[in-house]
């Protein structure tokens, strides 16, 4: 078959891809060979498609019928046939051999884990916290595998020294404090809660404060209720509420927090979500209506309610201990309907902090399209209304005010460790210090690379009159010695090329943004629905949302051309200077992240409009001159496939941050690229040739 030996895989490579494997034969295994070859109980692969961040709502919630797979004795004719073909197509594809990673996967997990190569930045920023995800940290259970460490020791002083001084982490309450209803849902909590106290007060020892995710208390299944009847709160599908409204709940929800804080006396707080994410609280997701007592309380009242509990459990665990620090809760109002706020901000606790994502509900027009945004964008420049909006209530109830922001990365492309795009960035934190924000959350799972980005935000809170271009310099110069005009220029030409992003949240969410060209061509409808930030098929109405077809293509190449022609300029510009080694090699990192993000934008414009065509021809009544014109541009825009996946798999090859993000690893591999060059080699020499002559018989 013309493939090179299997390479070896490390335990430690295993434990952190579990997500690539199981998103790379969702649709190849049936869910018993995908526990074969994972080695794992149905109940670790049930917890983890719903605990690592939704991963099964990634993969499209639902899982395909799949025959089990079986090595035949003897390969038919057809299949001799066909392998002969796969294997003239791998050697003229790749002549030089099988894309393989010379750099291996995570090896940027060992390289984060060494001190940093530079001094860290001053701790003088005015804007505190600063807090975001870690870049490789593991979700499912980690406080209970002692041999992965999410924050080492070299990682948290890298995280120091691109300006943050804060991280989060999920937790689920049951699994670090006892759950007096059934202790079995509790087994281990003592040693992870004595793991999360070690984790904590190794990062403050560095500079860096943990806070935890609250999404609490989580719904049980319906089971649990028949011996606990007066604790069940609203009913959706087979699970249920523990209803915040009673009693017992709010004394369980108290004295697990106060435990926590308690036992953990250096840990810098919780932030909370309470209308999202999972099913928590009777109204967090707008059925409350079905619980006998919620049923006749406001939703802004349960879930103000719902706050000051968290805060009563954060203080009763303070009166416990020696302080040493004071938790802080963050109310986020991820969530809450339109005009919850005005309720719900009045009665939180004064001591807590209310967070808002920056550039909701901000209005922008790409493309003569107009769309407001949600969140994820770093193309659009907050903050927005609505956030604005919500920090005025805060401020007028003594609250203090945090902007949730992805200042990395975002959505738009995740793929890469970040967005260079330092001018919006830069330019959006310059908003956020003079609207009077207090702290930032720097990123949701996403964007936690110690990036130019992070520092050029940690740049922008040092100083009240800071302008966005000093703040790039600065940093520049940090990283780039003599290369820093000609890398800040970049920036600023990359800012402008991605600010024609073709923003909408079905685009951020749909579209094979991550996959770029790893994203396969169907010659027919795959009939799938684009999963959030998953598999995004062939689904090009989702893909667009709101956009036309041509304006979505055509925003999508303003900006892989604009990050083509900054980085061509780049190169130029550099490759007479003297630099040092390190400098060389973050000036070679900073340019595969920018070809990066040209040639993912680049294929899902090509993705798009061989989709397009593809769908016209199928409608049989195309003139011969026109469906022709279309079956040469479908074949030119296979070979052009074909040559980016060749770019990304060279890209990858050399640099294993790219195409990984935390939740959900790798979105491709080597492998991935290469599949796709087979991919289109077979559109080319199998479904066009038949596609003529079909079109042949109807013209």
């Amino acid at each position: 078959m013309a493939l090179p030996p299997a390479q070896a895989v490390s335990a430690d490579q295993l434990k952190r891809s579990y997500l690539t494997i199981i998103r790379r034969n969702w649709h190849l295994l049936p869910r018993e060979q995908l526990l074969t070859i994972l080695d794992w109980t149905d109940e670790k692969l049930t917890f983890t498609l719903q605990e690592d961040d939704f991963f099964y709502i990634k993969l499209g919630s639902l899982k395909p019928d799949c025959e089990p797979i079986r090595l035949q004795a003897a390969a038919s004719t057809a299949t001799k046939l066909r392998e002969k073909q796969l294997v003239r197509w791998m050697r003229e594809e790749f002549p030089g051999g099988f894309p393989i990673h010379q750099e291996p996967l995570f090896q940027f997990v060992k390289d984060l884990s060494k001190p940093p190569e530079t001094k860290p930045l001053p701790s003088s920023s005015q804007i505190s916290p600063r807090f975001g995800y870690a870049y490789f940290a593991l979700f499912g259970d980690p406080l209970l595998e002692p041999d992965i460490d999410p924050y080492p020791v070299g990682y948290l002083e890298q995280m120091a020294s691109a300006g943050m001084d804060g991280t989060w982490m999920h937790i689920v309450l049951s699994k670090i404090t006892p759950f007096p209803w059934d202790p079995a849902l509790s087994e281990h909590w003592e040693q992870r809660l004595e793991n999360l106290g070690k984790l904590v007060k190794k990062a403050r020892q560095h500079g860096i404060g943990i806070y935890l995710y609250l999404n609490e208390p989580r719904f049980l299944p319906l089971a649990f209720f028949d011996k606990n009847p007066d604790l069940k709160g609203v009913t959706i599908g087979q699970q249920a509420a523990l209803c915040t409204s009673n009693p017992l709940v709010q004394q369980y929800l108290t004295d697990s927090i106060a435990l926590i804080v308690s036992r953990i006396p250096e840990l810098a707080g919780f932030f909370s979500i309470t209308a999202s994410e999972n099913y928590t609280n009777c109204w967090s997701h707008g059925k409350g209506d079905g619980c006998p007592r919620c049923s006749k309380r406001s939703p802004a009242k349960v879930i103000a309610e719902l706050n000051g509990i968290y805060m009563t459990g954060i203080q009763k665990g303070l009166a416990s201990k020696t302080a040493t620090s004071k938790p802080q809760l963050i109310v986020w109002d991820w969530g809450w309907k339109t005009g919850f706020a005005e309720e719900i901000i009045p009665e939180l606790p004064k001591e807590a902090a209310l967070m808002s994502v920056s550039e909701w509900e901000l209005p922008i027009e790409r493309g003569g399209i107009k769309n407001a945004v949600g969140e994820y964008s770093i193309s659009s420049i907050g903050p927005g209304p609505r956030a604005s909006r919500h920090w005025a209530i805060a401020r007028q109830n003594g609250l203090k005010t945090i902007a949730k922001i992805q200042a990395g990365n975002t959505w738009e492309i995740a793929a890469v460790p970040y967005i260079p795009a330092l001018e919006n960035v830069a330019t959006h934190a310059k908003n956020l210090r003079n609207s009077g924000v207090e702290g930032l959350m720097l990123g949701w799972t996403l964007g936690g690379y110690p990036s130019p980005n992070l520092e050029v935000v940690a740049e922008m809170g040092s100083s009240a009159t800071i302008e966005p271009l000093e703040a790039m310099q600065n940093v520049a110069k940090r990283r780039y010695g003599s290369a820093a005009q000609a890398v800040t220029n970049a920036w600023r030409q990359f800012s402008r090329a991605f600010s024609e992003f073709p923003y909408h949240v079905g685009v951020v969410y749909n579209a094979p943004l991550q996959m770029g060209p790893a994203n396969l061509l169907w010659s027919e409808p795959t009939g799938y629905k684009a999963s959030m930030v998953g598999l995004a098929y062939d689904d090009l109405k989702s893909w667009q949302s709101n956009y036309t077809t041509d304006v979505f293509i055509s925003q999508l190449e303003k900006v892989a051309t604009g990050f083509t022609l900054a980085l061509e300029k780049l190169k130029k510009e550099t490759s007479v200077l003297r630099l040092t080694n390190l400098q060389k090699r973050r000036l070679a990192g900073e340019c595969r992240v920018a070809e990066t993000v040209a040639v993912h934008y680049g294929s899902i414009a090509l993705q798009a409009r061989f989709t397009q065509i593809r769908d016209q021809l199928a409608t049989g009544n195309l003139p011969k001159k026109d469906w022709q014109e279309m079956v040469s541009l479908l074949e030119t825009i296979l070979k052009k496939e074909i040559q980016l996946a060749k770019q990304m798999a060279r890209l990858q090859a050399q640099d294993s941050r790219l195409g990984f993000e935390a939740s959900i690893h790798y979105f491709y591999v080597c492998n991935d690229l290469a599949e796709k060059v087979i991919n289109c080699r077979n559109l080319l020499e199998n479904w066009l040739p038949d596609l003529k002559k079909t079109l042949l018989k109807t013209d």
